[in-house]
């Protein structure tokens, strides 16, 4: 499987996935995930938001227990992120076939659509919308770079983007949900660890800041008489690291759009993309609120003025307790609890749904890279794990 799915989408030059959501290297994931799906002859569907299904078992009775993760890429990302947990959960499957288990609840494996949000610029959108937290009509105002939106795009790929919306009704039959995840970190590698199981995820969001200045001649014009809004920028990515570092926080300009984008121009707009996470929102806020404090005294200073818009936000997540110490006690209760600050579609279901993570360790700590990895004896390892949390779970 993971021979099979690792070309789909790779850039030659860098190495690295660019899976966007709705486009040819999305479609083939797709492609691949029905024929894992209907070679276990499981039952596949696509819901009504695009998200896969393959079912093993009524997926109208109720109490189901769901595993999967999503196969799409931030631009240029590594291979695990994503697709360990899908290429795992069907792996875990033909360990409970070769083991004999016998199933007393229905089983489902998912590929959650647009997880990484690196096209239209907002994370999770397959599983927001099922939850009901993104709604239809914010939806249709997503739009990628080149301006095409995200209805149009789904109706391009062959999906109807009228269905689009909440759905209740199917996150009511899920009992349980369980993600498997690559660590994006070295907790498990300096623990010594093979897998581990998440306690929360960090509180996060996206906050869009708009420079905007004075376009001119970038050898003509003398410095005093400048407007430059790459200046009052720059001066806030060193302010964000510095109010992150100061509050055991991250925070990470990591995006940029320049406008008139020219060697020999003097920029009239800049346009940077905050990332920033904390342990608690209290922290969370503090830091925010720090850095855009620090880019309006110096845009005053520099002539700059300033917009700031939160485009996204994910509160923190506690998972599930009851469902995290089943995991462990069915994994012999000695497995490493450790919180993370990457969102995930777990995170996002955890309103409506049971739901936990098991994490495969990722020695060097690198994600969202194409020097992601981890190694083969240690995915073996998340698979034995996923196959004894879903036997224990699922199974007389």
């Amino acid at each position: 499987m993971w021979k099979e799915l690792a070309p789909v989408g790779r850039n030659a030059e860098s190495g690295g996935y660019r899976r966007y959501a709705w486009t040819g290297a999305d479609a083939d994931c797709r492609t691949w995930f029905q024929a894992q799906a209907e070679a276990r002859g499981l039952a596949y569907e696509t819901d009504r938001n695009g998200n896969q299904w393959a079912w093993l078992g009524d997926p109208l009775a109720g109490d189901a227990v769901v595993t999967g993760s999503h196969l799409d890429s931030v631009p240029d990302g590594g291979a695990f992120d994503g697709p360990l947990g899908v290429v795992s959960s069907f792996a875990a499957l033909d360990e409970l076939r070769r083991r004999g288990a016998e199933f007393a609840r229905p089983l489902a494996i998912t590929n959650f659509g647009d997880e990484e949000g690196a096209r239209f610029g907002l994370a999770c959108v397959g599983s927001r919308l099922a939850a009901g937290q993104l709604t239809k009509e914010k939806a249709y105002e997503l739009r990628d770079a080149d301006g095409i939106s995200l209805p149009q795009a789904m109706e391009a790929a062959g999906y109807d983007p009228e269905a689009i919306g909440a759905d209740p009704d199917r996150l009511a039959r899920i009992g349980a949900f369980v993600e498997l995840h690559v660590e994006q970190g070295r907790a498990l590698d300096l623990s010594g660890d093979a897998v581990g199981i998440a306690s929360a995820i960090w509180p996060h969001g996206r906050w869009r800041f708009d420079f905007r200045g004075e376009a001119n001649h970038a050898g003509t014009t003398r410095l005093v008489d400048r407007r430059d809004p790459m200046l009052t920028y720059a001066s806030t990515v060193l302010a964000a690291r510095t109010e992150a570092a100061l509050a055991g926080a991250v925070a990470t300009f990591g995006k940029i759009s320049v406008e008139p984008n020219g060697v020999n121009a003097i920029p009239s707009l800049v346009r940077g993309w905050l990332d920033s996470r904390a342990a608690d929102q209290a922290t969370l806020d503090t830091v925010v609120t720090a850095i855009e404090k620090a880019a309006r005294e110096r845009a005053d200073q520099d002539g700059i003025d300033l917009a700031v818009v939160r485009e996204s936000f994910t509160p923190v997540v506690e998972f599930e307790h009851a469902l995290r110490d089943e995991m462990n006690r069915i994994l012999g209760g000695s497995v490493p609890v450790l919180g993370t600050g990457a969102g995930h579609d777990a995170g996002i279901l955890s309103a409506a749904v049971p739901t936990a993570m098991l994490f495969v360790r990722n020695p060097t700590g690198v994600s969202h890279s194409p020097k992601e990895f981890a190694p083969e004896d240690d995915c073996v390892a998340g698979v034995l794990a996923l196959a004894d949390v879903l036997e224990g779970l699922a199974c007389r």
